[in-house]
């Protein structure tokens, strides 16, 4: 089994080192390591030829992380796909364990490790809301995410069906997708601790940007256009809109902004709730 190891980069010329590194030097070897920096600014660029002979550089433009993504997925020589943010690490035996899962449970196209989380530089526990599922997800999936892009790995047979990231979202782009995904496929759960999470830095992009429910609205109103969405999760999905538009407008009430367009949208998902 090999896999293709995509790492999106930008701006991390000084804490990238950790998740190249952790990939280098897997138990089981990658069958290449994808790295493609998105226009960084700094001296990413050339920190990544210290591992020329190890990995393969793709230079583009800052297009955000999902552009970056859908590079290395479209890139990719092998059929297994993973993917590491170049904030987390892996532990040495990832991808080794991702073999053994997989030949135990072949039937899944999609999974995940279980990970440990670093905010701040010391370790903490997630919450319940985090808890990650194994089977069909979609439901769990709707609150937010619950799949992480350095813990899974996936058949590139589940983009050509579903597409690739939405290069539309700022964030979330992750949150879209396994809403995507979550609807066509079951999602494995292995509970080895594959990955080091770390959270807490300044440049994370869910620090960056306020409202990311918006985003999650925008990604659950594609699910909801789709004629196909069973009954079951269309009232789902109309349930956790409806939640996340009214957090949204009392946050536009707090801070003195019009959520007119926010209220109207409510009203209508409502209705059809009822």
């Amino acid at each position: 089994m090999n896999f293709s190891v995509i790492i999106p980069v930008f701006n991390r010329e000084k804490i990238m080192h950790r998740s190249i590194l952790s990939v280098i030097n897997q138990s089981k070897s990658a069958g290449e390591i994808i790295v493609i920096n998105d226009g960084s600014a700094d001296q990413t660029k050339s920190e990544l030829l210290k591992y020329q002979d190890k990995i393969r550089i793709v230079n583009q433009p800052n297009r955000g992380v999902s552009a970056a993504r859908n590079a290395g997925i479209q890139l990719a020589r092998y059929e297994w796909l993973a993917f590491l943010d170049s904030d987390d690490e892996w532990h040495q035996d990832k991808l080794l364990k991702a073999e053994a899962f997989h030949n135990k449970h072949p039937k899944y196209k999609i999974f995940q490790s279980d990970e440990i989380w670093i905010r701040n530089g010391r370790r903490v526990n997630p919450k319940r809301i985090h808890q990650k599922y194994d089977g069909w997800i979609y439901k769990q999936s709707l609150p937010l995410c619950i799949v992480s892009p350095s813990a899974v790995v996936i058949h590139k047979d589940v983009f050509e069906d579903v597409g690739l990231f939405d290069e539309s979202f700022m964030v979330c782009e992750d949150y879209d997708l396994w809403l995507r995904v979550s609807r066509k496929y079951p999602v494995g759960f292995d509970s080895y601790q594959g990955i080091i999470k770390y959270g807490g830095h300044s440049d994370q992009l869910s620090r960056k940007y306020w409202g990311m429910d918006h985003y999650r609205i925008k990604a659950m109103e594609k699910q909801l256009n789709d004629p196909s969405l069973p009954d079951d999760l269309r009232k789902a999905t109309l349930q956790e809109i409806c939640f996340k538009l009214d957090i949204l407008i009392r946050g536009y009430q707090k801070r003195n902004k019009s959520s007119v367009e926010l209220q109207d949208k409510l009203k209508i998902y409502s209705a059809e709730l009822c």
